[in-house]
């Protein structure tokens, strides 16, 4: 089975017997395919005091499917959050974001950077703690959230 081909469809017409025996079947097929295609999508749950699924599959190790995982922080200064994860267990980071606002304007957080950046704030995710480096200029947060998406190993 090609795991990369798998897409939710469903048809949106079915024909169904008119016997009873057969109408049951055919209810049946109809359900699990109804099922798997509602199963198979992104879920737009962003929980901020623990992890949830997201939906996403990925089958990078050993053709095994892997459940992504995301979990949300929310912050008033730029101070390190105890993230809580245990990095043994996690794959790989798939999708790091954010955003704050500086109480007028918002401003998108750059995911990634070691190296504080002028005019910008960037974060990282370390053994125990989401860090935040704040470059030159950089403007004065109130409020901000941000959102980690990762695989769990296999």
């Amino acid at each position: 089975m090609n795991n990369l081909n798998q897409v939710p469809n469903l048809r949106t017409s079915r024909q169904f017997p008119q016997d009873s025996k057969q109408l049951s079947i055919e209810l049946e097929k109809a359900y699990i395919d109804i099922a798997n295609a509602v199963n198979n999508r992104t879920i737009g749950l962003y929980g901020s005091n623990r992890p949830s699924g997201t939906g996403n599959s990925y089958f990078i190790s050993k053709n095994q499917r892997q459940q992504e995982i995301r979990q949300v922080y929310t912050f008033t200064t730029t101070t390190a959050i105890p993230h809580g994860l245990n990095l043994d267990h996690i794959d790989y980071f798939t999708n790091c974001f954010g955003s704050f606002t500086d109480g007028t304007n918002w401003y998108g957080l750059i995911y990634g950077s070691n190296v504080a950046i002028a005019g910008q704030i960037s974060f990282f995710v370390g053994p125990t703690n989401i860090t935040f480096l704040v470059g030159a200029g950089a403007p004065a947060l109130t409020r901000g959230i941000i959102v980690l998406q990762w695989i769990s190993v296999a």
